[in-house]
């Protein structure tokens, strides 16, 4: 064996086992970040139906199809009051009117942990969270530092005094229910 042999062995041909480990590596990488981006967009479904019920200002049931199970949604970047919570009977009601026996679009991906779809709701074309913050009637949800969906919306009807910001000092839902519960809770 000579010297190049003995190089080989000792530095060029592991060096190419570990490139081609890498290369495998990186091919695999490459693959299941595709297949995640693919699944992400492949659970986000669009259903269409008849809104049938609503429950309060942010979750409403919808029928998409005869014979089809109702499918429970609630809607997503947005907290309206609790119904138990000044703001949250009007909250019900002007969703109720907008919706309540009409078409609507929803679009989700994931369920939260009551099992609700959580979603966009669009009735002709009109986004409903959108529309329920626009109107006071909705809080917004703003993950850490990151600008929520609807934060513009949300200042406006601040500074316009729409809805729940006509009256007194509103409290945003998620510290009413840390405070009294959720509304079932306090039955």
């Amino acid at each position: 064996m000579n010297k190049y042999h003995l190089f080989y062995l000792c530095f060029k041909l592991p060096a190419q086992f570990i490139r081609a480990q890498t290369a495998i590596k990186l091919i695999a990488f490459v693959l299941l970040v595709q297949i995640a981006f693919q699944g992400a967009a492949a659970t986000r479904q669009a259903q269409t139906g008849m809104v049938t019920r609503v429950v309060d200002g942010d979750t409403l049931w919808v029928k998409t199809s005869v014979g089809a199970q109702l499918l429970k949604v609630r809607i997503q970047g947005i907290d309206a009051p609790e119904i138990c919570q000044p703001g949250g009977v009007q909250a019900r009601a002007a969703l109720r009117q907008r919706v309540l026996g009409q078409s609507v679009t929803v679009t989700s991906g994931a369920h939260d942990d009551y099992g609700r779809t959580i979603g966009t709701v669009h009735m002709q074309g009109q986004d409903m969270g959108r529309w329920l913050v626009a109107q006071g009637h909705a809080w917004v949800y703003a993950y850490r530092s990151k600008k929520a969906l609807y934060a513009d919306e949300f200042s406006q009807a601040q500074d316009a005094r729409q809805g729940v910001f006509n009256v007194g000092q509103a409290e945003e839902p998620r510290l009413f229910r840390k405070r009294h519960g959720n509304c079932q809770s306090s039955r």
